[in-house]
């Protein structure tokens, strides 16, 4: 119970730093603080971006997913303040997914999805026996492959979604309403891919990998027989 519980917690984490976090700060300091629009939004990008270095520091490893948001949030938070235009540090969100959709499209076409150094751990849940099933099925099947692919693109395609919705809301919407509305759809947007990605893609490796982890089983006992 307590080791489920902690895993909870691990995955609820990213969450509320990123979303509940930023959302809380921006009206705290603008609304109890009285800071500007401008600053209120400048200073409440601050913990996702420090929370992504941090993860990457933490792990001692570069993923390429993970070094690629902090470095667009950095840049576009601080392209923001130069810019001094509260209605593009909104966009600037968009920005980010937008950029990170590119990235993870071109990585599909480069024939490296990105996308699957996240979604990996996920399936192979630290077992030896399921890492190399994996290791198989990645060089000896095309259907496991063409889902790997395909995952990495519905994430792609559902980050360029966001960011046209986010940015029509930015320049259309009150400062205020969009603070928040953003919050939303970037949790809607995240829904949507998990939900598309896992039935077109991560449901059948799952099924794949389960499979040819049996077949590898069976095979390893046949082997320790004849012996």
């Amino acid at each position: 119970m307590t080791t489920k519980t902690n895993s909870k917690r691990a995955n609820l984490a990213p969450l509320v730093v990123d979303v509940a976090v930023p959302i809380g700060a921006y009206y705290l300091l603008k609304d109890g603080l009285g800071t500007s629009t401008l600053m209120a939004l400048g200073l409440s990008s601050v913990v996702p971006a420090v929370r992504t270095g941090w993860s990457v520091v933490k792990e001692r490893t570069v993923n390429g997913l993970a070094a690629l948001i902090l470095v667009v949030n950095v840049v576009g938070l601080l392209l923001s303040f130069v810019a001094g235009d509260p209605r593009l540090m909104l966009a600037k969100d968009s920005g980010v997914s937008s950029v990170i959709g590119i990235g993870i499209l071109v990585s599909v076409a480069m024939g490296r999805p990105m996308m699957t150094a996240g979604m990996k751990p996920w399936l192979v849940k630290g077992i030896a026996e399921r890492e190399a099933a994996w290791a198989r099925l990645q060089s000896g099947s095309a259907g496991f492959r063409r889902a790997e692919r395909l995952f990495s693109v519905v994430w792609g395609v559902v980050l360029l979604a966001e960011c046209v919705v986010r940015v029509v809301g930015a320049y259309t919407l009150p400062v205020d309403t969009m603070v928040w509305l953003g919050s939303v759809i970037m949790v809607t947007a995240m829904a949507l891919g998990f939900l598309v990605s896992g039935a077109l893609a991560a449901g059948p490796m799952a099924g794949m990998l389960i499979a040819e982890t049996k077949a590898g089983g069976l095979v390893r006992s046949e082997i320790g027989l004849a012996r």
